[in-house]
């Protein structure tokens, strides 16, 4: 569509601190994520302003060093770690006659290569004509020509109108095709919630270890590379936990600072396996040395899309880079497990993960002495039947003491089937 330089596979890389603003981005993650997109990193320059150029977004100086950069090192493509207007892209491209991209555009990129579902690449090429519409303008060089034509162009119509008027039309179709998705994926959660199968949703940011956990967790073989963004589309997996049975566990696509607001618009059908968690895991590199700033982004973007009131456990990953660190869960002053450390690459530390999961998952378990006679023989064969016994004391009056362990759903629907009142045979108030 665009009569635009194309983007090759050498990139020069311009970084700027602006004294005037805050929340400056990091340059050794932007260079991750031009690796991410496949594209080669030869030149990385750098300067400060008080703020933004609004012609060039940078200074005429700096323009000069970023045009001597690209023809010293025969870059295809100039990427900004920024945000761009379209009039600052275009200015640009017009000076160093090669492509510009800026972050969003990168991070768009990556999106567009990671998509593998279906609706993974619908709110990809959502959030591309979303962000293409704004910049319409810039790439033809025959917005003058005219043409009429039945069905297809209104009489008078420039090409640019034309352009525009079919990208609104795509957008609709596809937040209509989104639509669906949705209902689907809300008929599956719904079936679960049927069933009360609880679900545990990893979330973090990108490139911290979820989909490499995950595989560890669940044993399944979910794509997982040292890279950012290498998950786009939600995994669902079923596992079985103790007491609990079975649970959905869910990987999702990893967040990350500044993520332009209409990714996340384009992108909270796959996040809202996240909204709708029994419990999230908050995987953390905890060697990353912004490891609190990633923590502090990721509960933003949980709060923006209406998860910050979901039970969560930190799981602080990749302790095998720290040294001499031993595994550990951390409780609370209620002794609730809080936050594990673990490796999920030499799988230190799962264990106690594991059981801090189960913990977590079944805060509503119950755990009973109850006094079974002869006639309660129709709710000891349920509890038999449940798998919920832990062990049984028979007394010489015929009665037996049972200790149970279940959920509590599943205790009262036991009790209720068997026709029996729980105060007629629990034992001292019970043993939590």
């Amino acid at each position: 569509m665009f009569e635009r330089p194309d983007v090759g596979e050498r990139a020069v890389l311009v970084h700027i601190d602006f004294t005037a603003h805050d929340g400056t981005e990091d340059p050794g993650e932007f260079r991750e994520l031009v690796t991410s997109a496949g594209v080669e990193p030869v030149c990385t320059v750098t300067g400060s302003r008080k703020q933004p150029s609004p012609r060039f977004f940078v200074g005429e100086g700096k323009l000069e060093e970023i045009r001597d950069a690209v023809a010293a090192n025969e870059a295809d493509v100039v990427l900004f770690n920024h945000a761009l207007s379209p009039r600052q892209e275009r200015n640009i491209e017009h000076e160093l006659k090669c492509r510009v991209l800026d972050r969003t555009g990168v991070i768009l990129d990556i999106f567009a290569q990671r998509a593998r579902t279906h609706e993974g690449k619908l709110q990809v090429e959502l959030a591309q004509l979303e962000h293409m519409s704004t910049r319409l303008v810039r790439g033809w060089t025959h917005l003058e020509r005219q043409k009429g034509g039945i069905g297809l162009r209104g009489p008078g119509e420039t090409q640019l109108e034309t352009d525009r008027r079919l990208l609104r039309e795509r957008i609709k179709s596809i937040h209509k095709r989104l639509e669906k998705v949705r209902r689907q994926r809300n008929q599956g959660r719904r079936a679960r919630e049927r069933a009360d199968i609880p679900t545990v949703s990893l979330v973090g940011y990108t490139n911290a270890g979820k989909s490499t956990l995950f595989n560890r967790i669940t044993t399944s073989s979910v794509y997982a590379a040292d890279q950012l963004f290498a998950t786009l589309d939600p995994t669902l997996r079923r596992l079985e936990l103790p007491d609990i049975g079975p649970v959905v566990m869910a990987d999702t696509v990893g967040f990350i600072r500044h993520l332009p607001h209409k990714l996340v618009e384009a992108f909270r059908a796959t996040l809202e396996e996240t909204t709708q968690a029994t419990l999230l895991l908050h995987i953390i590199d905890c060697h990353d040395p912004r490891r609190d700033e990633n923590i502090e982004q990721v509960e933003e973007v949980l709060a923006e899309i209406g998860a910050d009131e979901i039970p969560m456990l930190q799981v602080f990953n990749k302790i095998d880079l720290l040294e001499n660190f031993t595994p550990r869960v951390e409780r609370n002053e209620e002794g609730i497990p809080v936050r594990a450390w673990v490796s999920a690459v030499t799988g230190e530390g799962l264990d106690g993960l594991f059981d801090a999961i189960v913990e977590r998952v079944a805060e509503d378990v119950v755990h009973h002495f109850v006094l079974l006679g002869p006639a309660d023989g129709k709710l000891r064969a349920l509890l038999h039947e449940a798998g919920s016994v832990l062990s049984e004391d028979y007394r010489d009056s015929g009665d037996t003491v049972v200790e149970v362990r279940l959920q509590n759903r599943d205790w009262q629907q036991l009790l209720s089937r068997a026709g029996v009142n729980e105060k007629s045979i629990r034992l001292d108030g019970g043993h939590a």
